[in-house]
């Protein structure tokens, strides 16, 4: 039988404070509050890993407690207040539980701490009374050997968590919150971010990115695919890995002049396309917002969606990518605005009886988001079906593409009444022959490009 410990952790002389919520809080706010309670936990973003050699415990507590120091998210709650809205409140002080597991003499760390994380992931959080991060730890032979991160996604979304991971790393190892800010740009916190938001600068931002967004909502297809007929009781998992995409995606987007990001992308919409039977594609597309000043070192949650539409996504594919790239671009500089203020001028829009696109396909690059991950697979590609989910109402399918260190993997959760198991065999199997077949045309092609002509001289070269 493992123990267990909870240790609290004192914290004092933070930053204190309190404002409007930012779009982002409210936004996942909003949407976890109207979840069953059961499913309130999936909006957790959570991390583990082993620590080897081993970490003394006081040295990661001190970490810890320079880290709540450096980003006011883990220290902020979030209330409702009587009109209706969401103010954020940054605590200067209070207690940080650190769950504690000891591994016994026989007992592996490493599975002790793997259930620790999952005890922890699956609890969901109180904003309004808690601070939105739990710590877990498996200590053995007096060290650290396993430490767990999991935090509410009104805290963090994917790059949030990767740069905490990395300024928890670099605290252990002896850095100061003051050093760490003195190597990179400065990183709004929460409360100053919420102060742009309100500012005049702010909502013309806002006003202008969610006007190109209604105005794309007004040119794409007003269905991809056929209704479902009836909602199903789960959506299926599958995971295609494949060791030769990443390679694959590098020799495409470099004979593009593009990002891997946007040859992903690329071949998603046309797998779409092609599926739905249509000549177009609408993608709703996950974009970290980490490009705009004073967002990219930032702990806090600033990813948005932004709608991105390919006429033509069904011709060559090589200038598919090409167009894709060029489209991604201005999709992304749109995604930034309040995504309740969008939902209510939507919902105007439809009782108009303004014919809008479908937003029901979701592409989510993750890949520079979290860290690879451990990759036990051999050199083959292979598709599994690692576990279903409660259904999503809205969702065709929604697809994340994930590194790790051998293979690049997409994951697509799908509505199995419209895109039965075979068809999402054939998305993501297609997905991949796309740019496997382009990077094997671009490099014949650049092979032809650089062999010596052979055979007799022409009279210009005689």
């Amino acid at each position: 039988m493992t123990t267990r410990q909870l240790l609290e952790l004192a914290f004092s002389s933070g930053r204190t404070g309190s404002g409007p919520a930012t779009w982002g809080q409210r936004a996942i706010w909003d949407a976890v509050r109207q979840l069953p309670p059961a499913d309130a936990p999936r909006y957790n973003i959570a991390t583990a890993a082993p620590l080897d050699p081993g970490l003394p415990l006081p040295v990661l507590l001190a970490a810890l407690e320079r880290l709540l120091h450096l980003h006011d998210s883990l220290h902020t709650r979030l209330l409702p207040d009587e009109a209706g809205g969401l103010r954020q409140v940054v605590d200067g002080e209070g207690t940080l539980g650190v769950h504690l597991r000891p591994a016994g003499e026989h007992q592996d760390p490493a599975e002790i701490g793997a259930r620790l994380h999952r005890e922890l992931a699956a609890q969901a959080f109180d904003t309004a009374t808690q601070w939105p991060i739990r710590i877990g730890a498996v200590t053995a032979d007096g060290l650290v050997r396993h430490i767990s991160l999991v935090l509410s996604h009104t805290a963090v979304d994917g790059s949030g968590m990767s740069r905490l991971v990395a300024d928890l790393s670099a605290l252990c190892l002896g850095s100061s919150p003051e050093e760490l800010a003195q190597l990179r740009e400065p990183a709004q916190q929460p409360l100053e971010e919420a102060e742009f938001q309100t500012s005049e600068r702010g909502l013309r931002r806002d006003a202008g990115a969610r006007a190109q967004f209604t105005r794309k909502l007004r040119l794409g297809p007003a269905r991809l695919f056929p209704p479902a007929a009836e909602q199903p009781a789960r959506f299926p998992n599958a995971v295609l890995r494949s060791p030769a995409l990443p390679r694959a995606a590098e020799r495409v987007a470099a004979r593009h002049r593009v990002s891997t990001g946007s040859v992903l992308l690329a071949a998603t919409a046309a797998m779409t396309a092609r599926l739905a039977g249509t000549s177009e594609a609408v993608l709703n597309v996950v974009v970290n917002n980490r490009f705009l000043p004073g967002l990219a070192h930032a702990v806090s949650v600033v990813a948005g969606d932004g709608l991105f539409h390919l006429p033509d996504a069904t011709g060559d594919f090589g200038e598919v990518v090409r167009r894709t790239h060029a489209a991604a671009i201005g999709t992304y500089r749109h995604a930034y605005y309040d995504k309740l203020a969008l939902a209510a001028e939507t919902d105007r829009l439809t009782t108009e009886g303004v014919r809008l696109a479908d937003r029901s396909c979701v592409f989510n690059d993750t890949r520079e988001l979290l860290p690879a991950t451990a990759d036990p697979g051999g050199d083959r590609t292979t598709l599994t079906w690692p576990v279903e989910f409660e259904p999503r109402p809205g969702l065709t399918y929604a697809l994340d593409a994930l590194q790790s260190a051998e293979a690049l993997s997409l994951a697509m959760t799908a509505d199995p009444s419209v895109l039965p198991r075979p068809a999402m065999e054939r998305f993501l199997y297609g997905i991949e022959e796309l740019i496997l077949t382009e990077a094997a045309t671009d490099a014949r092609t650049d092979t032809a490009a650089t062999e010596p002509a052979t055979g007799p001289a022409t009279a210009d070269h005689a």
